[in-house]
């Protein structure tokens, strides 16, 4: 794949990130996601210059040009993060052919092929970083955005099975999601919510399809070890500081971004965590 190829879709991802930035800001709060973007300080509406991913930011120095208030750093990071997961993207649905068949390919053509699934795999993947970003802000997982992500993640899984060996693993990946939601809606139920979010089991389902049980399975697993890591150290981090009670084991930690970044490590490097490949010979 050449060079300028790659540049047009990190640059496709930057503009989408900046739109996502938008969604991020104005879901359910009752405003909608056309008109012209100003500062959340001033209100001034902000010009062509001022638009541009990542760059604006950079050449404004963080500061709105206007009332000089300072600019969320969730801004370029997001773009940035688009841009990164749409090059990402085309050099895996681009550059190999992990998504379908040969039979499939034959049919339908490759080129289409790869097109189709890869304005898929950018649609759900600009879903989870709304739903990776909203879940830290608001620590709420947005049912329309994760019952998007399952749709068409169940919309990929029947898209990719294989109808001619209807065997185990068949019916392990065909209900994957339904596999993995039934035990987080358990956690839910027995510590009325204590423990975790429903949003979570929802975010699963479509993980599940996603990946298929055992890539699935090996994402939730990673998500879980990360989020120990993760939620040990900052508790380290506080006491070590001396403002360790602020933050105990109970404190709500927002699940979901660890949940997509197992997703998405297994998405672009399949990991079997279990071997569980062998074992249902998937």
């Amino acid at each position: 794949m050449n060079y300028i190829f790659l540049v047009y879709f990190f640059i496709l991802g930057l503009i989408v990130g900046s739109f996502l930035n938008v969604v991020i800001y104005r879901y359910n709060t009752g405003k909608t996601i056309g008109g012209r973007s100003g500062c959340m300080s001033c209100g001034k509406k902000l010009k062509a210059f001022e638009l541009v991913p990542v760059f604006s930011y950079l050449f404004l120095r963080g500061k709105c040009s206007g009332c000089g208030a300072r600019i969320s750093s969730q801004y370029p990071l997001v773009e940035l993060a688009s841009g990164l997961l749409f090059l990402a993207l085309a050099t895996k649905v681009f550059d190999s052919n992990p998504t379908f068949s040969p039979e499939q390919a034959s049919l339908y053509g490759a080129s289409i092929l790869h097109s189709t699934f890869y304005i898929l795999f950018a649609t759900i993947f600009s879903i989870l970083v709304v739903i990776f970003v909203y879940d830290i802000k608001h620590k709420i997982i947005p049912d329309g955005l994760v019952f998007a992500f399952a749709i068409l993640a169940l919309i990929y899984q029947l898209l990719n099975l294989d109808y001619s060996n209807i065997n185990l693993s068949f019916w392990l990946n065909i209900f994957s999601g339904i596999i993995f939601f039934i035990p987080f809606a358990a956690l839910w139920l027995f510590s009325q919510g204590r423990w975790i979010g429903l949003g979570d089991g929802k975010l699963v389902l479509g993980i599940g399809w996603m990946l298929g049980f055992v890539h699935g399975l090996s994402a939730i697993i990673l998500s879980f070890w990360l989020g120990a890591i993760v939620s040990i150290a900052i508790m380290l981090t506080f006491q070590l500081k001396g403002r360790g009670q602020n933050i105990t084991m109970k404190t709500e930690i927002p699940f979901a971004p660890f949940l997509i970044i197992g997703f998405l490590i297994v998405f672009f490097y399949p990991i079997d965590v279990f071997n569980l490949s062998l074992l249902f010979n998937l």
